[in-house]
């Protein structure tokens, strides 16, 4: 807490918080640590009341439970306030997905307690509500740093303008995030015949060399058996080039060493398309083969039904 505290203190202005859901104001939390006190412009807001500031008021709505089916914002009543209305909280706008009691805010919040704009807080990623006169008075602005890999749109802080009481607030996106989370999986990940591997496996060594990036691999597919030391050459380099590096290799499967899988396959259909693909795949067929139906492509195909054939055994 301590570093944290001095690093917002820098700040030439003064900074308002409200504890939220995951840190909520309670004895023994992160509030009660000394460094909130030890600054002059740092303001952890504990109570529940509209706070006077230059041009304005703020509404701050602490949390005191991690988890509630109460509106923190059911308390505000700004309409009679002729100056900016601020509010400030921390969960759920209707609509969006609650799989817990995070705090459920209606989504015409800011019209129902007469604010001017209420930013909220518990989204990792920008989101903006809406009101029915267009404007967006209600926002998300999403953590200032990426903290997981998917994440849609963090990394950012919110830059507010309010002209005047009842004036659309303007919003403005500033990236503060320095560290890049990159995926590679889907088809990208996807592995089939020899030298795939050896082909992704150089297109990461081409990526520049990044201590700020953090690289996840999810490898699906067919595992050529001369392959099999490359994975070991994925570890090291995403060790040795990243800040974080991850190979996840559970979904692929061995090569198969014959065509004994084949008797595995439903009877039927699926059964009739394996063993025509079998055919098709050795370069010595002797019959005709249907436009297209290389040796390699057969291959392809027939790897690709061993895999969907795993799947369905598993």
């Amino acid at each position: 807490m301590q570093k944290v505290g001095d690093i917002l203190a820098r700040s030439n202005s003064p900074v308002y918080i409200i504890p939220g859901n995951h840190d909520p104001y309670v004895p023994g939390s992160a509030w009660n640590h000394t460094v909130w006190e030890s600054h002059e412009n740092l303001h952890v807001l504990v109570e529940a009341a509209p706070v006077e500031l230059t041009g304005g008021t703020l509404f701050p709505c602490p949390l005191f439970e991690k988890y509630s089916l109460h509106d923190p914002t059911s308390w505000i009543d700004a309409g009679a306030d002729h100056r900016i209305c601020i509010g400030l909280a921390h969960g759920n706008v209707e609509g969006l997905p609650m799989s817990e009691p995070d705090y459920p805010i209606p989504r015409d919040a800011a019209a129902l307690r007469g604010l001017d704009y209420l930013a909220l807080g518990h989204w990792h990623s920008f989101g903006s509500i809406e009101g029915n006169d267009g404007a967006s008075r209600i926002a998300y602005s999403g953590t200032h740093e990426t903290t997981k890999f998917g994440e849609r749109d963090s990394g950012n802080v919110l830059l507010v303008e309010i002209p005047g009481r009842g004036a659309p607030p303007q919003l403005t996106e500033l990236r503060t995030g320095g560290l890049h989370w990159h995926s590679v999986e889907g088809d990208a990940g996807r592995v089939m015949e020899p030298g795939d591997l050896t082909r992704l496996i150089d297109e990461i060594e081409a990526m520049q060399q990044s201590d700020r990036m953090l690289l996840r691999i999810v490898l699906s597919g067919i595992l050529n058996a001369e392959e099999v030391g490359q994975l070991q050459r994925l570890d090291d380099l995403l060790a040795s080039r990243f800040l974080y590096g991850r190979a996840d290799s559970e979904a692929l499967l061995p090569e198969p060493g014959d065509a004994s899988w084949l008797s595995q396959v439903p009877v039927g259909i699926a059964r009739s398309v394996a063993g025509r693909l079998h055919e098709l795949s050795e370069a010595s067929y002797p019959g005709l083969r249907p436009e297209g139906a290389t040796p390699q492509v057969a291959t392809r195909a027939l790897l690709e039904l061993y895999r969907i054939a795993h799947e369905v055994r598993t």
